[in-house]
């Protein structure tokens, strides 16, 4: 096509197909488009119609400018393809990184706000209410920050929304009337809503809710490529929101087992103290397999028995294991008070529970002597306690044994030690001696540096006792590995003389 001065001067026949109502002599507007119109512009090339053209310009020598256009459609296209692939792919890139360590009402305000900023005006995420007929509602529009609140409301009355929220396939976004979307769905001063997009929010084995979409007059139709690029979008939110669910759930779970596994505040029995220090292997918040328990005995003459066991592993199950440990400990206390006759009853529960595993346990049984304290101890597999004597020297006390849940007998010897007033007898796991840690953490704690610890307890409370060995095991594995550190404390009293004068 030639022109000048804004009007034709001539067109070849590919031209004239191009632009057939244009003829030579005609103004180049309206039948050209802008970019061939102005002759200042220095157009590359443009859409006409629905397909799009490179051009090259030509300057004559008589003032005219010569346009030469070829179609480049298809390379357009696919240009625009892989620049919006690498949107998508840039998208849920961020989507995947916010929503990693989000819980599941930060999942959903995620959800909406991104998806109101890229894909929609309007975004909401619906999620079924803790009551019946509520849902959980999130709406961002135009990619402000979302806000939730719940609302009664009926699936039925948004055509795909029930559908989704069961996880059936969407119904595609050309068959919904936009007319017919409830006003509870649209945001103020959007306008009308010229296209909608309803698709689940799949999650794991269920769905976790569903993800409507809107658009008004400033946005295209959502198209067919539009529409898969939202499920996938929406698969990897539902998918991020399940997970924040589950793990809500199960840290809500393990909460709760914990409280109800944690080791007691123990104190003065039958004028003897006791004190216990624990820390699981995994979490300090948590619980693992090691435990201790005080049971005080009904009656006057019935001595308290003080324990500490350990459970072969850690973490959860470790933890409910020692849960059946100390819940048959409680009810076999109340019958039997012969140490031998505690263990093979207990080694018996064991061994026929098809989920135990190895167990080490120390009894320890307490009673007053005057001013002092006879401690009657039975190791089954546990480390034989130590006795610090109120001079400072630290001794071990006589006993060892088999574990339980292995054998079909207990095989164990019980000692007896008597605890002056300010001596104590100290209960431990094995995860106090073998704490990895100090200068280079590789070093085990050991027994020597745990008997030198203990010896510089000596005349000291149960409490100052098992705070100060907990504390330096502990901070001894600070960079190393360590498993369950358990300590349990049993002394007698230091006799305080009133002052004569």
């Amino acid at each position: 096509m030639q022109a000048r001065d804004n009007r034709c001067i001539a067109l070849n026949a590919a031209a004239r197909v191009l632009f057939p109502a244009l003829q030579a002599g005609d103004l180049l507007l309206p039948a050209v488009p802008g970019w061939l119109a102005d002759p200042s512009e220095p157009a590359a090339g443009g859409r006409i119609g629905d397909r799009w053209f490179a051009s090259h310009r030509v300057d004559q020598l008589d003032g005219s400018v010569l346009w030469w256009l070829s179609e480049v459609t298809d390379s357009h296209r696919a240009r625009q393809e892989l620049l919006a692939e690498r949107d998508h792919t840039a998208l849920l890139a961020r989507l995947s990184a916010e929503l990693s360590s989000a819980d599941e009402l930060r999942c959903q305000r995620i959800t909406a706000e991104l998806a109101g900023t890229h894909l929609a005006d309007v975004a909401l995420v619906v999620a079924p209410g803790e009551l019946p007929g509520e849902h959980d509602v999130t709406r961002s529009i135009r990619g402000q920050r979302a806000r939730a609140r719940s609302l009664p409301i009926d699936p039925e009355t948004m055509p795909g929304l029930a559908e989704a929220l069961t996880g059936f396939p969407p119904i595609p976004s050309a068959w919904i009337d936009p007319a017919l979307v409830p006003p509870w769905l649209a945001a103020p001063g959007l306008g009308p809503v010229t296209s909608v997009a309803v698709t689940s929010l799949p999650g794991h084995g269920t769905p976790v809710g569903a993800l409507v979409l809107l658009r008004g007059t400033a946005r295209p139709a959502f198209s067919e490529d539009d529409e898969r690029f939202v499920r996938s979008f929406a698969a990897r939110a539902g998918l991020a929101i399940s997970t924040a669910r589950l793990v809500a759930r199960e840290t809500a779970a393990a909460a709760t087992l914990a409280r109800q596994l944690r080791p007691p505040r123990v104190g003065r029995i039958n004028e003897v103290d006791f004190a216990g220090r624990y820390q699981a292997a995994t979490d300090p918040d948590r619980v693992g397999g090691g435990f201790y328990d005080v049971y005080p005995r009904s009656g006057t003459t019935a001595e308290p028995v003080a324990v500490l066991g350990d459970v072969c592993g850690k973490g959860l199950e470790a933890a409910v294991l020692s849960g059946k440990v100390r819940t048959a400990l409680h009810a076999l206390l109340r019958l039997v008070s012969d140490h031998h006759r505690i263990l093979n009853l207990l080694n018996d529960v064991l061994r026929h529970d098809g989920d135990a595993r190895y167990v080490t346990l120390a009894l320890a049984s307490v009673s007053r002597h005057g001013a002092s304290a006879r401690v009657r101890v039975t190791a089954a597999g546990q480390l034989p306690p130590l006795v610090v004597r109120v001079d400072g020297r630290v001794e071990p006390v006589a006993t060892s044994g088999t574990l339980l849940g292995v054998l079909p007998a207990v095989e164990a010897t019980t000692a007896e030690v008597l605890l002056a007033p300010g001596e104590t007898c100290l209960l431990y796991s094995s995860g106090i001696t073998e704490a990895r840690g100090g200068p280079f953490g590789d070093a085990m704690f050991g027994g020597e540096r745990l008997a030198e610890a203990l010896g510089a307890c000596a005349g000291m409370p149960a409490e100052a006792v098992t705070e100060h060995i907990h504390m330096l095991a502990s901070e001894w594995a600070r960079s190393g590995r360590h498993d369950d550190l358990a300590v349990l404390a049993i002394t007698a009293p230091q006799v305080h003389r009133p002052i004569t004068g």
